[in-house]
């Protein structure tokens, strides 16, 4: 909870449906912006001394791609468009 800056008294004063959803917000956040910053050629760098890392990366792009972060094809021209 240190994350959503709640005091204690927040917390008990606070529904547990709404708790669950503000964790499963910051859980969110926090694969969202893990490797911003990272090129896929760090990222794999890093990946060859920690295997998890890749799995990690994976869990990033699925989550940009889900909230439309992240462009999966780019338009070149006006007659692509059509």
């Amino acid at each position: 909870m240190k994350n959503l800056n709640m005091r204690w008294d927040d917390i008990k004063n606070t529904p547990r449906i709404e708790l669950d959803a503000l964790l499963m917000g910051i859980s969110e956040y926090n694969i969202l912006h893990s490797f911003d910053g990272y090129t896929p050629q760090q990222v794999n760098d890093m990946a060859k001394n920690q295997p998890d890392v890749r799995q990690n990366y994976a869990k990033y792009q699925e989550r940009r791609r889900k909230y439309g972060l992240e462009e999966t094809s780019k338009v070149k021209s006006f007659h692509e468009l059509v």
